[in-house]
């Protein structure tokens, strides 16, 4: 059963909403301690929402401190947990509660559909939180193989102060990632979220002292991220950081560990994922219709997104017939309209960005086929879902992570030439391959270098999957499943000697 509301309901949810402008920090809204703040703009029209704080290396250092006491102090680290999992789980009810209001807030600062962030973000987050929580109290240490003279425990135990840095993507979503198994492991955390998309991780923050959480264990520093970022990457008592977001962004946190306290880095980076149609693909409606959810879903602003379309001379003709018929069904407008697919782009910088490979494609010798224009609405940052046809591999088009609703389509004349183009980028986050052989659905899935393959859909597989990638698209760990866990854990061995000999003090 749909959960949305009707335009008007959440308009008028919108009206009355209480904006958080101020960093969470101990448990409790503070301003930053330099008192600045920064505008967040709901991108669908302009207009400014609030004014966030915008913290600094002080704030770092305070919420880290904070932090770092309610580690020591056990009241969170030291739970059983069985009894971590209730308080998150509680934590995860008065989410679910307040869903409208999330799912509110994140589409007017981001720009995302309604739709979206009410029928699958904000229930994701949630889902995601509580998987974790519940997999806390069923998670066993392990004993290794010894003789009778001694016990061998391998144990594993939290960090201490966790980072975590977000992007604006996904502001929930993505939030649940990292804060589930941080949290359920025993871990302080402090999270970053972009300077574009703050108020749903401050909420999310206010919620969970609600919930039980004790306070200094989940604060949110508001802020840009030379401020706020690189003090965190640098700061001798983070244990680890987890960041999501550019490669350029990843590559400074590797320096800013390798400078400071070698800390962990988990870094899920960019992408150029291929849509990979092979000469027997079958069902081509159906194909183009998880080709076009997989482009433009999210308005493109996907790490996932598959960006390249990369298709056997002998179905393209008939493929690209029922994209064209695909892609009108996608209805670009106000956010908070549940009948619009698409909302927004984020940001006048990143609307710049997009319009700007547009020109490029052009240019270079592509052939726009759908779209490829802006579209004036309330003053808003909208640009139609575009197709570029004739692309070359040389093309920047086909290279550079775009980060918007743009689909580049490649002509190959074999199956051979679509893997071989398939992984020719710097990049390996996901895959998707079309085949009607179950043959070419394992060689193929396994040769190409990505961390997620799907085959005839798109898809990033689950939370019980990880989820992450090859080459620079990623680095240190994985998302998801239950190896996220092990990112926010030492491994520590026990060797208990049980022997009766004792040592002769004349040897």
């Amino acid at each position: 059963m749909s959960d949305l509301l009707t335009h008007d309901d959440y308009r008028a949810l919108a009206a009355q909403i209480t904006f958080p402008t101020n960093a969470f920090i101990d448990g409790t809204f503070q301003k930053a301690k330099s008192g600045k703040t920064f505008e967040t703009v709901n991108p669908a029209t302009g207009e400014v929402l609030a004014k966030i704080a915008a913290c600094d290396s002080s704030d770092v250092d305070y919420a880290v401190e904070r932090a770092q006491k309610a580690f020591d102090d056990g009241v969170w680290s030291n739970l059983a947990p069985s009894e971590r999992k209730d308080i998150i789980i509680k934590w995860c009810k008065l989410m679910q509660r307040h869903r409208h209001e999330l799912a509110v807030l994140e589409s007017l600062e981001s720009g995302k559909p309604i739709s979206e962030c009410q029928q699958t973000d904000v229930p994701e987050t949630i889902h995601a939180i509580k998987w974790h929580a519940e997999a806390a109290d069923k998670l066993y240490d392990q004993m290794s193989p010894t003789n009778d003279d001694a016990i061998s425990m391998i144990v594993r135990e939290p960090l201490g102060v966790v980072g975590c840095v977000l992007p604006w993507n996904y502001p929930l979503m993505m939030a649940a990632w990292k804060l589930g198994p941080a949290l359920a492991t025993g871990n302080s955390v402090i999270v970053k979220p972009a300077e574009q998309t703050n108020m749903t991780l401050l909420r999310i923050a206010e919620l969970s002292v609600e919930a039980g959480i004790p306070a200094g264990v989940l604060n949110v520093l508001t802020g840009m991220g030379p401020d706020v970022g690189e003090p965190m990457g640098r700061h001798p008592n983070i244990e680890a950081l987890s960041f999501t977001g550019s490669t350029e962004v990843g590559r400074l946190f590797l320096k800013f560990s390798a400078e400071s306290n070698l800390k962990k880095v988990i870094l899920e980076c960019g992408g150029k994922n291929p849509a990979v149609v092979l000469s027997d693909a079958e069902d081509l409606n159906n194909v183009a219709r998880h080709v076009v959810y997989s482009a433009v879903w999210n308005m493109g602003q996907n790490c996932t997104a598959n960006s390249r379309l990369i298709v056997h001379k002998d179905v393209k003709d008939e493929l690209m017939k029922h994209i064209d018929q695909q892609i009108r069904n996608w209805k670009t407008g106000d956010p908070l309209d549940p009948s619009n697919q698409l909302g927004a782009i984020v940001s006048q910088e990143q609307f710049d960005k997009i319009m700007g490979y547009i020109e490029i494609a052009k240019k270079d010798g592509g052939k726009i086929i759908h779209g490829g224009k802006a579209i004036e609405l309330n003053g808003g940052l909208f640009i139609e879902p575009t197709i570029v046809d004739n692309v070359t591999r040389d093309m920047t088009i086909a290279q550079e992570e775009i980060f918007g609703p743009v689909m580049a389509v490649m002509t190959v004349g074999s199956d051979a030439e679509a893997l071989e183009l398939a992984n020719d980028t710097c990049y390996g986050l996901q895959a998707s391959l079309y085949t009607g052989s179950l043959k070419k659905a394992h060689r193929f899935s396994r040769a190409l270098k990505a961390g997620t393959v799907s085959v005839n859909s798109y898809s990033e597989g689950d939370i019980s999957t990880p989820f992450g990638g090859y080459k620079q698209s990623g680095f240190g760990g994985r998302d998801n499943s239950l190896m996220a866990h092990d990112q926010y854990t030492e491994v520590k061995t026990i060797w208990i000697n049980t022997s009766d000999e004792s040592i002769d003090d004349d040897v």
